[in-house]
C-alpha cells in the first residue's frame, strides 16, 4: 500500500450512476438514479427528468426552499431512505460563503452529491524535538464510521457557524479544548476530494488546522462520539496512514498533508508530486 492508494480511494466514483441536481440553472450536485426516482415522488419540490433533477422553478426565496427541501426529504426519512437524520442543517451555495438558495438536511447531503464542509485538527505536541501526534477513535455506537480511527477534532461544517465558532465548539465537545486554547488553532489549508459510498457522493472540502498542546494536555471527549485517544509517535500514524485502512477516509488526506508540511513526506519521496497534486482534486 502507498500514500497515493489513500488518495486514490477518496477520489474514485462513477459518473454513469448519477445525474445532475439543478438550482436557477446551476449545477450544484450530483443524484444517484436510484434516489432520483424516489425524488420524482415529490413533484412539488423536485422536477426529475431522465437527465437531470432540479428543483421546482416556482419555489422561490431561501425560507420556501428550504422548508420545501425539509419536508420532502423528512417524508423520505420516514420510509428509510435517508438514513441517519441528525438534525442539523447544512448550506447549499454555489461555493464556500456564497448566499445559499437553501438550508438541507446534513444526512442527505451525499444522497443530492452537495459539496459539505468541515474542520479537521491536527492535534500534535513536540517531544524531544520529535512530533507526537494525538488520534481519536471513534465511538462505536456512531453512525457513521463507528469504530475507526479519527483526527483528535473534525466536525461538519453547519449552517449559521462560522469556521472559527465551529472550530472552538467541535474542540470543546470532542476534546474537552478549552476556548483559549483552540483558537490557537492555526489554519493551514484545505483538502478536496470526491468520494462515493453507500450514502451517495461527497465532493467535499476539509479546512485543515495544525493545534500544537501543551506537552501535559490530554485530550477528554465530552459528546459520546469519541471512544478514546492515542499519543502516537509521528512516525507511527504515518504508518498506519500508509499500510492500513484503520482511519476514516477523509482523515488519511488531512494527516497526509499535514506529513507534507512538515517534511516527513519530503521532496525526494517517488511520489511526491503526485500525492501534493491529489490531495486538492
Amino acid at each position: 500500500m502507498s500514500f497515493l492508494d489513500r488518495i486514490a480511494e477518496c477520489n474514485r466514483w462513477d459518473p454513469s450512476r448519477y445525474r445532475p441536481f439543478i438550482v436557477d440553472g446551476v449545477a450544484l450536485g450530483r443524484v444517484r438514479h436510484d434516489f432520483a426516482a424516489r425524488l420524482a415522488g415529490y413533484p412539488d419540490v423536485f422536477r426529475v427528468t431522465d437527465a437531470a433533477v432540479a428543483l421546482n422553478p416556482a419555489l422561490a426565496g431561501f425560507e420556501a426552499r428550504s422548508a420545501a427541501v425539509d419536508g420532502a426529504l423528512r417524508a423520505l426519512a420516514a420510509s428509510g431512505a435517508v438514513p441517519g437524520w441528525r438534525d442539523e442543517d447544512y448550506p447549499v451555495a454555489r461555493s464556500f460563503g456564497a448566499p445559499p438558495y437553501f438550508k438541507m438536511e446534513r444526512a442527505a447531503f451525499p444522497l443530492m452529491g452537495l459539496r459539505a464542509y468541515g474542520v479537521h485538527v491536527n492535534g500534535f505536541v513536540r517531544e524531544r524535538g520529535r512530533l507526537v501526534m494525538w488520534i481519536g477513535r471513534r465511538a462505536y455506537g456512531k453512525a457513521t464510521y463507528p469504530g475507526m480511527l479519527d483526527n483528535m477534532v473534525a466536525g461538519g461544517q453547519p449552517y449559521g457557524l462560522s469556521l472559527t465558532d465551529n472550530l472552538i465548539k467541535e474542540a470543546e465537545e470532542e476534546a474537552a479544548i478549552p476556548a483559549a486554547l483552540a483558537r490557537q488553532a492555526v489554519p493551514v489549508g484545505a483538502i478536496t476530494y470526491c468520494a462515493e459510498d453507500d450514502a451517495g457522493l461527497k465532493p467535499d472540502v476539509q479546512f485543515c488546522y495544525d493545534l500544537e498542546l501543551p506537552a501535559d494536555f490530554t485530550p477528554r471527549n465530552t459528546d459520546g462520539e469519541i471512544h478514546e485517544f492515542y499519543r502516537w509517535p509521528i512516525e507511527k500514524v504515518a504508518l498506519i496512514v500508509r499500510d492500513t485502512r484503520e482511519l476514516k477516509f477523509n482523515c488519511n488526506l488531512v494527516i497526509i498533508d499535514f506529513l507534507v508540511r512538515h517534511g516527513l513526506i519530503a521532496p525526494d519521496h517517488p511520489d511526491y508530486v503526485e500525492i501534493v497534486r491529489g490531495l486538492r482534486q
